[in-house]
């Protein structure tokens, strides 16, 4: 039984891959996400009250679950990625200088 969980999530569709170790967990996650950055830009949307700029767009979910961690990665319809911890409370994973969002998760979850 593999220890952690990587779910990928984008326009309806799921994807889960299993990983023994957090560390290939979290490389899987990263490789899965920057090959989908790049086709997953949206545009604004309109709602019913106002228009989602694609900054506030959440385009790709990727989760990691397993072992005492939730964590993950949002890419967001302009391109950029914001780290995450947390499943119901998620808290936003602030990169250091120079950082990358995949980065920043791996320095909070491996430390």
């Amino acid at each position: 039984m593999a220890g952690f969980t990587v779910t990928i999530r984008r326009e309806g569709k799921t994807q889960r891959l299993e990983r023994d170790a957090l560390d290939t967990a979290l490389d899987a996650l990263e490789f899965e996400l920057r090959a989908l950055t790049q086709t997953s830009r949206r545009g604004p949307v309109s709602g019913i009250a106002r228009t989602y700029e694609p900054a506030e767009i959440v385009a790709v979910r990727g989760e990691i679950a397993g072992r005492g961690v939730r964590a993950g990665v949002d890419v967001r319809g302009d391109g950029t990625a914001e780290a995450f911890t947390g499943r119901v409370r998620r808290r936003v994973v602030a990169p250091a200088r120079g950082e990358s969002a995949y980065d920043a998760l791996r320095r909070v979850l491996m430390a």
